[in-house]
């Protein structure tokens, strides 16, 4: 609706759409004529699309189209839209010569003159762009708020991102096509404040996070190498009991975040930072770390390495032990010894495992499928690399979990299988007793999930993950008081948690007949979508008809051929009447 403010301009509120091409100035470089039709075809498409959905193309420049729209609901949809046309564009074309896109959108006032359009709404829109993937879009926080309910997509934050001249912080999302994989990513919890948990003084003392590494080189596409050095420091410190250490997820929100590290501590609720960053120069690398002590507000230690990437395993234990040190933890040098986990015989296998690690974090089909082959490349050089056949593990179940797997008839045999293999080669590594008793959960064979789990818990007890996952087997197998306990802790230790530790705790409600406060938990989702089966069955039980039929309606827009017999099924539960009360309320709600 346009408001006249004056003989000149006008204000509008409106979705705004950026659009940037990936790799433009490589590809030119390349094929300047094929690339130029390539982008021109592109932009033809936004035009021609723009029109169904309440858009229109206000500028284009080289490599990148500037849209508004009149509704945020619009904008996403074409955003999703405009993204499958240009992937199946792409097909039979090599990775290197792919016209790829990014997209962000952002919802707010423009001002109009009689030639162009201004506002800081605008410039929010083209810095949210910049967050996105080759071929994903992200949106901000008001448009999540309009979009989340209404539309059937998944949504990951990305963090409270500082702009450049923008006082405000603006949440940044990342939009997953499927909602199913997106309950797995980071979500937007706040506040997230150690008060708010109610830690004991232990945890308060020894709480630390490892703060994404910043990653200096002549070839980005080696940042990989960063993430994954921080990671294992975080997988190193979070094995000792005596640590509180926040989990990789949280941490990971701040990557692109411009705080200090005292501030970052602050909202965490944490004692301890580790911040650093990483140089590799060839068979080279220089390590720069600091840790910070937040409730002194002064670094403790800081340290330079420059050493042979070949040291790398060396180098992490060195890390771990400084660390320890300098927060006065008192770790036996025996439990050192049997922490210290199995590397690889090949740099190159530990490489592209740490490649994988970054495919598979980002939870869609193609990435997962991607992480695959990157650990078979790893299993290819060493076979007995427990931490490659454990990994290979997680992107079956996901595919299982998630209806993507080719023959998912036998996905879970296959991750059962591998999860044994990692287990029998690594016996300290807690992340094949994570999958061990995954895979054994959705095979119903509830004993041996329940004790993998706890195996791994003890191996790695602060990994909020595989706390999650294990309530969720104790809520499967009649123990949901436990699984409710055990989920407040991986909240603590996870303070942005997935969605899906909410559906877990909505699960355990539901088991206990608890429905209101299964509702009111499920209701805190940020992706809603996965979370309407439990929301149906529980307003059935509770007798509210219209609120159930609702939700039941919202399942069937989601997934049109939703079945309960199917779904009951799927269900792990060790006990029968669990599973039934669950198909009494889908029935009750029309389902």
């Amino acid at each position: 609706m346009m408001e006249q403010t004056s003989s000149r301009l006008r204000r509008r509120l409106s979705a705004i759409l950026f659009a940037d091409m990936v790799g433009y100035s490589r590809m030119m470089a390349m094929d300047e004529v094929a690339t130029t039709m390539a982008v021109k075809s592109c932009v033809e498409m936004f035009t021609a699309l723009a029109g169904d959905f309440s858009g229109q193309v206000i500028g284009t420049n080289g490599d990148g189209v500037f849209l508004i729209f009149d509704s945020s609901v619009d904008a996403v949809s074409f955003a999703v839209e405009i993204q499958k046309r240009i992937k199946t564009l792409n097909e039979g074309i090599s990775e290197d010569k792919q016209t790829l896109f990014r997209i962000g959108i952002n919802l707010g006032e423009v001002i109009i003159d009689d030639v162009d359009l201004h506002g800081d709404s605008i410039n929010i829109a083209s810095r949210i762009e910049a967050f996105a993937q080759p071929g994903r879009i992200c949106i901000s926080g008001a448009v999540h708020d309009q979009v989340s309910n209404k539309l059937a997509y998944g949504y990951e934050y990305l963090g409270a991102q500082e702009f450049k001249n923008i006082r405000e912080l603006i949440d940044v999302f990342q939009v997953h096509e499927d909602p199913a994989a997106a309950t797995l990513t980071t979500g937007m919890r706040r506040p997230a404040r150690a008060s708010e948990y109610g830690r004991d003084g232990q945890s308060k003392e020894q709480s630390i996070v490892v703060l994404p590494f910043g990653f200096q080189g002549n070839d980005p596409s080696e940042s990989w190498f960063a993430d994954g050095l921080a990671e294992d420091v975080t997988t190193n410190l979070s094995r000792f009991h005596d640590f509180f250490v926040i989990a990789r997820g949280s941490a990971y929100v701040y990557n692109d975040r411009t705080i200090a590290p005292r501030d970052v501590a602050r909202e965490l609720g944490v004692r301890y930072v580790v911040d650093g960053s990483v140089r590799k120069a060839g068979p080279r690398i220089r390590v720069a770390l600091q840790l910070l002590d937040a409730r002194r507000d002064r670094t403790i230690w800081g340290e330079q390495y420059n050493r042979e990437i070949d040291d790398i395993f060396e180098l992490q234990d060195e890390i771990t032990q400084v660390i320890v040190s300098a927060t006065a933890v008192q770790i036996e040098a025996s439990e050192l010894e049997r922490l210290r986990q199995q590397p690889p015989t090949s740099l190159a296998a530990y490489g592209y495992v740490l490649q994988g690690q970054g495919h598979i974090f980002r939870y869609t089909k193609d990435d997962v499928r991607r992480a695959r082959e990157l650990y078979d490349s790893a299993l290819a050089i060493d076979p007995s690399y427990a931490r490659a056949l454990a990994a290979k593990s997680r992107t079956l179940n996901i595919d299982w979990r998630y209806d993507w797997a080719e023959r998912p008839e036998v996905a879970l045999d296959d991750a059962l299988s591998l999860a044994r293999k990692a287990v029998e080669f690594d016996s300290t590594d807690a992340r094949g007793f994570g999958e061990l008793g995954f895979a054994h959960l959705y095979r119903k064979e509830h004993e041996a999930a329940i004790n993998a789990y706890e195996r791994a818990l003890r191996l790695n007890p602060n990994d909020a993950d595989l706390m999650s996952d294990m309530a969720d087997a104790l809520a499967h197998c009649g123990r949901s008081e436990e699984a409710i306990d055990m989920l407040h802790k991986a909240m603590r230790l996870n303070p942005f948690y997935p969605d899906q530790y909410i559906w877990h705790l909505g699960g355990a409600y539901f088991n206990l007949e608890r429905y209101e406060e299964a509702i009111r938990t499920i209701q805190t989702m940020q992706n809603p979508t996965e979370g309407r089966r439990l929301l149906a069955a529980s307003y059935g039980h509770l007798g509210r008809k219209a609120e159930a039929q609702a939700e039941a309606r919202k399942v069937l827009d989601a997934h049109p051929n939703f079945s309960v017999e199917n779904w009951a099924a799927v269900q792990p539960d060790k006990y029968e009447e669990d599973v039934a009360r669950f198909v009494e309320g889908l029935k009750l709600a029309g389902l």
